[in-house]
């Protein structure tokens, strides 16, 4: 199977379902929702057996494919998978058919047509698949700006209030970034031979003075994306705005894009100007950490909580990343993944509790444990699992991120950890205003709030959970397969140090 074309096979497959679900009847929506949920579920397979296929000791890149597109450019549709690339494609395999799942009724309530909102989710798919399978620099940029349009409608037509501020703010700020990038990609074009293969480039020698300014190209763009402080505002209206189910992805897949780019373009490409940026992307990333911790404490609405949330541990990230260990980088990548899978539930269960009470507002809550004691239940382990609490996956990943940053910078090491603390106020104040305490009378009178999660529900949180437990427990499988891909990454910067080495257990990963 290795010689089978995944990367396009699944790039294109999704795009192929939203054309078939987009024209289907507007009067039949539930078979729109079938046709997309099943679609998304052949994705899923196909990167299970991908997977599967991939040979964690083999080639750096794997899954190889190349297609002329632009000749004169030296444009092409150039694929490839290394590990870090292959974990968030799973990740996404994953999220999708739940998101789909978990949004059954969510654009009902927009007026606007059902079929072309879950079409919007395959568009989706189909655009985040190819921004992590791109080993093309221009491929990857023309992905990258796509990538902003169907998250753009998702939350402009089908969003809450101030959905179109949201959406348009979220365009512009992305925008902005991917002209920067544009920039960077057509000076490496010039600089590095007009070619766009990364490959080639990766070999090329760059002066000093140049490969600073494209980085910079490169890292403001990503750093929007993320996103790092100081660059994060878009976030928490758009969040806040979106579906329940788009603002999963937004945060659990969308985001990761900028920490991948860092780690796939501006480290292997610009080693020297990595370094020394190093120190201000540091601080960049404790700030955030801080920053976002504090305002996510005084949030009163759920879903900009969970956005601050988000930002917080995008900080956490990019300090795995620019610590140039190993260690912390496997963190960094594992963080990627386990943040998708936490936060994303996390952003689902609260789109379930706020589409029953019919407000985002935490001050319209209290007690409701009382009335959904298993969707209260759900909350609670989301909660714990996006502040990290030992033996959810969250926790191997702050914990690698940490331990391997102070073995090279203890201050920003230190600093880092006040961030777990300011996560157990926001998560537990959140619980306790929402679900906990003495019941507020105005829920009894609202008759959503006194159905628990239905069985499609449970569906839907039920792998997330287990995921979350397994690779609490037991993140070998995923590590082995990062491991090779970061050693590289470390090996491109001139950073080498022994890669980690995870048992089958929590106490193994303290040790």
């Amino acid at each position: 199977m290795s010689n089978f074309p995944f990367l396009s096979v699944l790039t294109v497959a999704p795009l192929v379902g939203a054309l078939v679900v987009a024209f289907l009847p507007r009067h039949r929506p539930e078979l729109a929702k079938q046709v997309a949920f099943v679609w998304s579920l052949l994705v899923l397979v196909l990167s299970v057996v991908m997977w599967v296929s991939f040979n964690a000791g083999g080639d750096r890149f794997q899954f190889r494919e190349s297609y002329t597109w632009i000749p004169n450019w030296g444009v092409s549709f150039t694929f490839a998978a290394d590990g870090i690339a292959l974990v968030m494609l799973m990740l996404i395999a994953v999220l999708v058919p739940l998101v789909i799942l978990a949004s059954w009724h969510d654009a009902e309530s927009s007026k606007r047509s059902i079929p072309v909102y879950f079409a919007l989710l395959l568009i989706l798919e189909s655009t985040m698949i190819g921004v992590f399978a791109a080993a093309d620099v221009f491929l990857f940029y023309v992905f990258f700006e796509v990538m902003l349009v169907p998250m753009y409608f998702l939350i402009g037509s089908y969003g809450g209030h101030q959905r179109q501020y949201a959406a348009v703010k979220f365009f512009l700020y992305s925008l902005v970034g991917g002209l920067f990038m544009l920039a960077a990609v057509i000076g490496l074009w010039v600089v590095g031979g007009k070619t766009f293969d990364w490959q080639a480039l990766s070999q090329v020698d760059i002066s000093t003075g140049t490969e600073r300014w494209l980085f910079l190209g490169f890292f403001l763009a990503f750093a929007i994306k993320a996103p790092f402080f100081p660059f994060h505002t878009w976030l928490p209206d758009a969040g806040g705005a979106a579906p329940a189910g788009a603002a999963a992805l937004l945060v659990g897949v969308l985001d990761k894009v900028g920490t991948f780019g860092i780690l796939r373009y501006c480290l292997p490409l610009f080693p020297e100007a990595s370094k020394w940026f190093a120190p201000w992307a540091l601080a960049l990333g404790v700030i955030g950490i801080i920053y976002a911790a504090l305002l996510a404490v005084g949030q009163n609405d759920l879903k900009r909580l969970v956005s601050y949330t988000s930002i917080a541990h995008f900080g956490f990230i990019g300090v795995g990343i620019f610590a140039f260990t190993t260690q912390a980088g496997t963190g960094a990548v594992l963080y990627m993944l386990n943040h998708g899978l936490a936060t994303g539930l996390l952003f689902l269960v609260v789109g379930m509790l706020i589409s029953r009470r019919g407000s985002s507002l935490i001050s319209d809550f209290g007690g409701a444990g009382k009335l959904v004691p298993v969707l209260a239940g759900v909350l609670f382990f989301a909660g714990l699992a996006s502040l990290a609490l030992p033996g959810t996956a969250p926790f191997i990943s702050e914990f690698l991120v940490l331990i391997g940053t102070f073995t090279v910078n203890k201050p920003v090491a230190v600093i880092a950890t006040v961030g777990i603390i300011l996560a157990a106020a926001y998560v537990l104040w959140m619980v306790q205003r929402t679900t906990q305490g003495t019941l507020n009378p105005a829920l009894t009178e609202v008759d959503g709030m006194r159905r628990d999660l239905n069985l499609r529900e449970k569906v839907v949180v039920a792998p997330l959970i287990a995921l979350i437990v397994l690779l609490g427990f037991y993140p070998k499988p995923v590590t082995d397969v990062i491991n090779p891909a970061v050693q590289a990454t470390m090996d491109d910067i001139g950073r080498t140090d022994p890669a980690p080495s995870l048992g089958g257990t929590v106490q193994e990963a303290r040790r």
